[in-house]
C-alpha cells in the first residue's frame, strides 16, 4: 500500500519466525530474571556461578521427526560422572559433553541407566572436576525459592554458561502417569515448580536452592493430552541415588559384548521364548514385541504384541540386537526377568523357557 509517496511494506512473519522470536524472548526473561535476583544479592551471584561450573551440556541423537540431539545434565563426582535424563540422545555411540569451561569430551561413556525413573549415568574422562555431592542434596518444602540451571534451547555451546531460572517450588506431589494424562513411567514423587523448565534441552538440568544446595533434576518435556497443559517438574535426588550407586557399580549397564568363554552353551533367543520381534531394518529398531507364539514361554508370562522390552534382567536392551545378545549370555534353562512398556506403563515378567520350546 501507499501513503502520500512513500510505499509502506507489510511485514508478515511465518509460523517458524514467530516460533524462533518467541524462543528467543523465552530466553532473554530467563536471563534478565536470573540476573536481575542475583544483581540484588551478591551471595546469590557466587551460588550461580559455582554451580555453572558443575553443569553440562550434552549432545547425541536427534534430528528424527524434529527431536533436539542435545539436553542438560551435571557432574556428581571429581572423576567425570555425569548425571542426566535417559532418553534417545543417548541412543547413539557418539556423544560429546561439553564443560562450562569449553572443554569439549567425544570418548562419553554411557554407563547405564534405569527406565523406571528415567535416569542415567555417562562418564569422561577426567579428574579433580568440581561437581554436586549427592549425599548433601537436601529436600524441599512448598514454598522453597529455587533456581533451575540448564541448556534450554542450546543457547550455550561452548564456554558459555547455561541458563538459570528462579523460582519457588508449588508443591510436592506424586506425579501419576496413566494414558491420555502425563504420560510418563515415573510414578514418584516430584517438585512441581512455578517456572517454565520443560522447555527443548532443559531436561536433565538441575534443581538447587538458593544456597546452590543441589535438590533434584529436571523431568523431561511432559504434556497432558486432556487440557493441553505441560508440566514443569523435577525428581527429587534421594529418589535416585541408589539407582545412581547401582548403575555406577555396573548393575544396571547398557549391553556390553562380553568374552565369548563365558557365552553359556545352551543360551537363549527371542523365538526359543516364542517373542516375534519387529523387523530389525534400523541400525537401533526398538526391541519391540511383534508377535507371540501361543503356547510358548511368552504366551504363559503374559507378554503381548506391541510390548517395547527395556530391560533383560537390570541390563538396558535398546535395540532388536541388543535384546538377542543379551539373551544370548543367559542359558536356556534359567528364569529370566524381562521389564516391558506397555503403553505408558512398566511391567515387568518373569519368563523361563520350558523343555519343549524350541
Amino acid at each position: 500500500m501507499r501513503l502520500g509517496n512513500k510505499k509502506m511494506i507489510r511485514f508478515c512473519p511465518t509460523t517458524t519466525t514467530v516460533l524462533r522470536w518467541s524462543a528467543a524472548l523465552l530466553v532473554v526473561a530467563v536471563l534478565l530474571s536470573a540476573w536481575t535476583a542475583s544483581a540484588a544479592d551478591p551471595s546469590l551471584a557466587r551460588v550461580i556461578d559455582l554451580a555453572q561450573t558443575k553443569m553440562v551440556k550434552i549432545y547425541g541423537a536427534g534430528g528424527f521427526r524434529g527431536m533436539q540431539g542435545y539436553q542438560s545434565g551435571f557432574l556428581i563426582s571429581a572423576e567425570g560422572h555425569v548425571l542426566t535424563s535417559l532418553s534417545y540422545v543417548s541412543d547413539t555411540d557418539h556423544i560429546t559433553i561439553t564443560l562450562n569451561d569449553g572443554r569439549h569430551y567425544d570418548d562419553v561413556k554411557v554407563l547405564g541407566g534405569d527406565p523406571r525413573l528415567e535416569v542415567a549415568v555417562l562418564k569422561i574422562d577426567a579428574a579433580s572436576l568440581p561437581h554436586f555431592d549427592l549425599a548433601k542434596a537436601v529436600p524441599l518444602t512448598d514454598g522453597t525459592r529455587i533456581l533451575a540451571l540448564s541448556n534450554l534451547f542450546n543457547v550455550a555451546m561452548g564456554d558459555e554458561s547455561v541458563s538459570v531460572q528462579s523460582g519457588t517450588v508449588s508443591v510436592l506431589t506424586r506425579l501419576e502417569g496413566r494414558r491420555g494424562v502425563f504420560e510418563t513411567p515415573y510414578h514418584g514423587p516430584v517438585y512441581v515448580l512455578d517456572v517454565a523448565t520443560n522447555n527443548p534441552g532443559a531436561s536433565g538440568g538441575a534443581l538447587l536452592t538458593f544456597r546452590g544446595e543441589l535438590a533434584g533434576i529436571l523431568g523431561r518435556e511432559l504434556h497432558n493430552s486432556l487440557n493441553n497443559t505441560w508440566l514443569s517438574y523435577a525428581v527429587p535426588i534421594d529418589q535416585l541415588c541408589q539407582s545412581i550407586d547401582a548403575i555406577k557399580a555396573g548393575k544396571f549397564i547398557s549391553l556390553k559384548e562380553l568374552p565369548p568363554e563365558k557365552r553359556p552353551a545352551h543360551p537363549l533367543d527371542p523365538g526359543l521364548l516364542g517373542i516375534i520381534l519387529v523387523p530389525d531394518v534400523l541400525e537401533r529398531t526398538p526391541a519391540y514385541v511383534d508377535q507371540v507364539r501361543p503356547g510358548t514361554a511368552a504366551a504363559r508370562a503374559d507378554l503381548q504384541p506391541d510390548d517395547l522390552i527395556l530391560l533383560v534382567g537390570n541390563r538396558l536392551t535398546q535395540s532388536c540386537k541388543a535384546l538377542r545378545k543379551e539373551l544370548e549370555m543367559i542359558d536356556r534353562a534359567d528364569t529370566v526377568k524381562i521389564t516391558v512398556l506397555r503403553g505408558q506403563e512398566l511391567v515387568e515378567v518373569t519368563v523361563q523357557a520350558g523343555p519343549d520350546d524350541k
